[in-house]
């Protein structure tokens, strides 16, 4: 049972086992062992538009501001979160559940390709199995002493997404996009399914923005031009972040050292979660 807990389930927001559920309540209680007091689920509404990226850099900037940060790696068919840090450390574990290994910065991080013995191997698995193993990850899992819990979800609004929102207490929602004429079709898929789930959304990241010449530094919309500014304001979002197309990014992730990242495109990002949810140090 969480330290915080007031045994009072109608005012209290503690994720514990002795929750008791309303009728129709499909969520489960995490570990008993587990401590977690926010979980924000980044999400998008197609694939590859830099999701994972996202989630792994927010984990970073929030370590860096002094939280203690668990990653839940959702995407099960196409797991990166262990490759963007060079994380290649077994899950380990007993009959009280699974601890999941840390980043070198200290970042819990749980994925199915911590637990297969060929990182290259493909998880060739049902959708019921999948979402199956992503409730096990939030169930199963000894989130220890966790300020934020980021859950990388796969994309689209299929089984697995719908596990983490019907399963999880999420805080909130980070939905991610890119510049394609499309987004607006694309976000709306992502926003809406959140607004049916009574989910609120902290707010749109675009990545992809654009490329910087190296000799002159003009921005140059390599995928068109951008409408993120619009679509935040006509859903009544915050853009959050435009995160340009950088190979010195893309260089640390295939290195697996993304935590030395240097640039600030998602610092004001990390700072409205702070704030949204209301972080504070050793809480």
């Amino acid at each position: 049972m969480a330290e915080e807990c007031t045994h009072d389930c109608s005012t209290c927001t503690a994720n514990c086992s002795s929750r008791e559920k309303a009728p129709g309540d499909l969520r489960e209680a995490p570990n008993p062992l587990s401590d977690i007091r926010h979980v924000v689920g980044v999400v998008s509404g197609k694939g590859g538009v830099g999701k994972s990226l996202v989630t792994c850099m927010l984990g970073v900037l929030l370590r860096r501001k002094g939280y203690n940060v668990g990653i839940l790696d959702a995407d099960v068919t196409g797991p990166s979160v262990p490759k963007c840090f060079g994380l290649r450390a077994e899950v380990t574990g007993d009959e009280t559940g699974m601890i999941p290994p840390r980043t070198a910065t200290g970042i819990d991080v749980m994925s199915v390709n911590l637990m297969l013995d060929d990182e290259k191997r493909p998880v060739v698995w049902r959708g019921s199995l999948i979402a199956g193993t992503v409730k096990q990850f939030w169930t199963d899992t000894i989130w220890h002493d966790t300020d934020v819990l980021l859950i990388d979800c796969p994309p689209g609004t299929g089984d697995v997404p719908l596990t983490v929102f019907q399963t999880v207490p999420l805080d909130g929602i980070v939905i991610v996009s890119s510049p394609q004429e499309l987004v607006s079709m694309i976000v709306s898929k992502a926003a809406n399914m959140a607004k049916l789930m009574n989910i609120p959304v902290l707010g749109l990241v675009e990545n992809m923005s654009y490329a910087v010449c190296p000799d002159c530094g003009k921005h140059i919309p390599v995928f068109g031009e951008s409408h993120i500014e619009e679509i935040a304001g006509d859903f009544g979002y915050d853009l959050l972040a435009r995160i340009p197309l950088d190979p010195k990014l893309s260089a640390l992730c295939d290195r697996g050292m993304l935590e030395l990242m240097e640039n600030d495109y998602l610092d004001t990002a990390a700072d409205v979660l702070e704030r949204r949810l209301g972080l504070t140090r050793g809480e």
